[in-house]
């Protein structure tokens, strides 16, 4: 591979690497092994390597805006019932207790 496709291969592994939620041991093989059977077809083609760049950009961007939604948005991840209660909170209010059905 040239140059430029290894880079592109290499920075294509960690961009995964770092959006994955398995660790290294239990990834699935046939997804790297699957990468490195497309840049070693694809290594003169021009449009590949658009291609390559563009999903990186993707994969990087969502990565940065799950990180800047969990730390700028922290009720995303709550029920209905614990939102209401953690915006009431922040106002300065407590919800008051609901009985049992």
């Amino acid at each position: 591979m040239p140059s430029q496709h290894l880079r592109l291969y290499r920075r294509l592994v960690r961009e995964v690497a770092k959006a994955s939620i398995a660790p290294r041991s239990q990834r699935n093989k046939e997804i790297s092994t699957n990468f490195r059977t497309l840049f070693e077809r694809n290594h003169q083609s021009k449009t590949f390597q658009h291609d390559v760049e563009n999903v990186l950009t993707f994969m990087h961007s969502q990565r940065q805006y799950k990180m800047l939604l969990e730390r700028y948005n922290p009720l995303i991840d709550l029920t209905a019932e614990e939102r209401i209660e953690a915006t009431a909170r922040r106002v300065g209010l407590n919800m008051p207790v609901t009985p049992e059905k």
